[in-house]
């Protein structure tokens, strides 16, 4: 028996893998990590083994990850932590004995400029100095990123961004989830870095022209420098450490850094990726009722 580990399984992403798992091996051989006794017993109710561990307690996770033979290191939400947050459950996961781990990086993590990727590169570089067996899934960009901000747009009729004419490789959360639990439950795939995005590409123009076309209203999109967008941002609310770390990401959209011809992702799930105009109708039905 195959004893598999989903880490993050409260979160948006990992909530999926744990689904797409569940289709594809037995539920009595999942983990899934948790942070508190509500997510444990909310997942042990549903015949899953929840342990209880924190990326920051490397004494917790060694003895959540007892048994365990396969894990998906799904990356922390706490940006800034993240490296000695990963390299915790990395030695952990050594310690107790887990034979092999997936790791969601980010797309072209290896080379990639944007602010984003130094702590997927020390992620990456601390699986390969532990001596375990791992494959990388470098995901791009989160199609909800964008589809998050649709109620906005529709109020403004107008979107901002820093993206010039960048070309974006996006897909759907439940796209991404579905490799993640094909890796996790299949063979054949250590040693393999997987350059994940959407099988068709997109402009903000685009995006924006998508949401025009699935409202019949009229909306724009507003290109900004990137030192102008992330003042917005803040204007709007945002910290200034977390709104610059945006603005990064979508200037260095316009640099090319989110956009992929790979199809590993289609591929891994057997089928085509969402197209973002099918998620931006289905996102402005769902606010329409």
């Amino acid at each position: 028996m195959t004893k598999y580990l989903v880490t993050g399984a409260t979160g948006q992403l990992g909530r999926l893998v744990v689904d797409a798992l569940e289709a594809k091996v037995a539920k009595g051989d999942i983990a899934v990590l948790v942070r508190s006794e509500e997510a444990k017993a909310e997942f042990d109710a549903r015949g899953l083994d929840a342990r209880i561990g924190d990326y920051t307690d490397k004494a917790a996770l060694e003895a959540a990850f007892e048994g365990v033979d396969r894990m998906l290191l799904i990356s922390s939400s706490e940006i800034g932590q993240r490296t000695v947050q990963h390299a915790n459950v990395i030695d952990a996961a050594k310690a107790a004995g887990v034979s092999y781990v997936a790791y969601t990086s980010l797309l072209r993590a290896a080379d990639s400029a944007m602010g984003l990727a130094a702590e997927h590169k020390a992620t990456e570089a601390a699986l390969a100095a532990s001596g375990l067996d791992y494959t990388l899934l470098r995901n791009g960009w989160y199609s909800e990123n964008y589809l998050m901000a649709v109620p906005q747009v529709l109020e403004m009729g107008q979107h901002f961004g820093s993206a010039g004419a960048g070309r974006i490789s996006s897909a759907t959360r439940q796209d991404y989830a579905e490799a993640a639990a094909a890796v996790l439950a299949g063979t054949g795939h250590e040693g393999k870095t997987y350059e994940l995005g959407g099988d068709s590409s997109y402009t903000l123009t685009d995006f924006a022209t998508a949401v025009a076309e699935a409202s019949g209203k009229e909306i724009a999109y507003v290109d900004l420098p990137e030192a102008a967008f992330k003042d917005a941002l803040v204007g709007a609310g945002l910290p200034e450490p977390f709104a610059a770390l945006l603005a990064d990401s979508d200037a260095r959209v316009a640099e090319g850094w989110l956009e992929t011809s790979s199809s590993d992702l289609s591929d891994l799930i057997g089928r085509q990726t969402t197209p973002m105009a099918q998620s931006v109708a289905d996102a402005v039905a769902a606010l329409n009722g």
